[in-house]
């Protein structure tokens, strides 16, 4: 049973979903996009019909519409589970070349770590060099655009141990794809902020990518063979919580349980997992840590990723710690918690869209006059900075833990 027998058609979804903010229609919102789900379900419309597939591509699935359902109405579950249904149905008939490349970025690609570090040192020597801009007749300029500037190192999972004596406990650290190539410094500065909590942090080799990207894609029998990889590391490590410091990372590896729940073999397993996931802004929020001295005098906003606070429901522990930093003012934007446009790979497949929601962020910003914006996931990162550097607005994009660990760098405190 789909789920859509929940749902009132109360309109409460509305408001909060990005697409129908920018459409004002009705199939373009959580509403219209049951009822197209319905159809589907009960035959009377076919799975395939072009309408209907766009509607399932150009939803965010930012779960915002889940968030504040009344009817608790599975939304994201659901549409998920007509993407994998549409791609199954494609996979036959699509070109082999296609096939190909499909393969070798959703699957290839993020089966292995060492995989992403070769394509990384790839792109960054293009970076480094200027040779981005072959790129450009190819059609890749919004991809070369969009793509975050690649660490000068790397930060690689390889059974290290950051140990602090008298422990409260043990953290694993998820390292992903994305952000041990691109954001190494948000890696280092965790561990540093984990340890300042007093918790010894492990980073064990056999760990790999969170398996989110491919159930957006409509594979999600690719992401229960990464799921499972992390599940047994984890179990390997002893480790207390598995610490996330990527929100789009965080909500999949929670939703383990859900993922893997026809599997006999590890759905326990699975559960018990994701009961030991936490965002990294939850463990800090919730261990005491003594007030940092150093001082971060800017004018800071604080922009909230969907899988943070949707998905996870977590939104007022990461403002909690930015108010830890003395000399920091922050401000609140308008619309904090829509969606920037980035959502996983969605700025490349759904540009338009994605760009009109980066806008609209960017705006939003604007209106803060924030030097610094502030945010826990590297997608909406990466999506803001690019937006911030097309309109020609002079603010950084700053991951919590880095201000965080900026503020606690004097000597005097480590």
């Amino acid at each position: 049973m789909m789920g859509y027998e929940a749902c009132v058609r109360c309109g409460l979804c509305l408001p909060a979903c990005p697409t129908y903010l920018e459409t004002m229609t009705e199939t373009s919102g959580p509403r219209g996009r049951i009822s197209l789900i319905k159809a589907v379900d009960e035959g009377e419309l076919d799975l395939l019909s072009p309408g209907f597939v766009e509607q399932m591509s150009q939803c965010l699935d930012c779960r915002a519409c889940q968030a504040v359902c009344p009817s608790a109405v599975p939304y994201g579950p659901m549409l998920e589970e007509m993407r994998a249904r549409i791609e199954h149905e494609r996979a036959a008939s699509r070109p082999a070349a296609a096939r190909t490349v499909r393969y070798f970025l959703l699957e290839w690609l993020f089966a292995k770590p060492s995989r992403m570090r070769a394509a990384a040192s790839l792109l960054r020597f293009a970076q480094r060099t200027g040779l981005t801009a072959f790129a450009y007749p190819f059609g890749l300029r919004d991809a070369v655009r969009l793509a975050p500037r690649i660490s000068d190192h790397f930060f690689v999972a390889d059974d290290q141990r950051f140990d602090v004596p008298i422990a409260a406990g043990t953290a694993m650290l998820h390292t992903g794809c994305v952000m041990h190539v691109a954001f190494a410094n948000v890696h280092e500065a965790t561990v540093r902020m984990l340890n300042r909590a007093r918790l010894s942090v492990v980073v064990p080799r056999a760990q790999g990518c969170c398996g989110g990207l491919a159930v957006h894609a409509g594979d999600p029998e690719f992401a229960r063979e990464l799921a499972r990889v992390n599940i047994a590391a984890f179990e390997r490590s002893s480790a207390d919580v598995y610490v996330v410091n990527a929100a789009g990372c965080g909500s999949a590896l929670k939703e383990y349980g859900a993922l893997l729940d026809d599997d006999p073999a590890w759905r326990e397993r699975a559960v018990a997992f994701a009961a030991r996931v936490r965002d990294v802004t939850e463990v800090l929020d919730a261990m005491e840590i003594p007030a940092p001295r150093g001082r971060i005098e800017a004018r800071v906003t604080y922009q909230e990723p969907c899988h943070l606070v949707h998905a996870q429901r977590v939104s007022a522990a990461p403002r909690r710690l930015l108010d830890r930093i003395p000399g920091l003012e922050r401000v609140e934007m308008n619309e904090s918690a829509v969606c920037c446009g980035s959502a996983g790979i969605y700025n490349l497949t759904e540009p338009d869209m994605a760009e009109r929601l980066q806008a609209r962020k960017v705006g939003n910003i604007e209106a803060t006059g924030a030097t610094i914006v502030a945010t826990a996931n590297p997608g909406c990162a990466m999506q803001v900075a690019a937006g911030l550097r097309a309109a020609g607005i002079p603010a950084s994009v700053r991951h919590i833990v880095e201000l965080l660990d900026q503020a606690y760098s004097s000597s005097l405190q480590d």
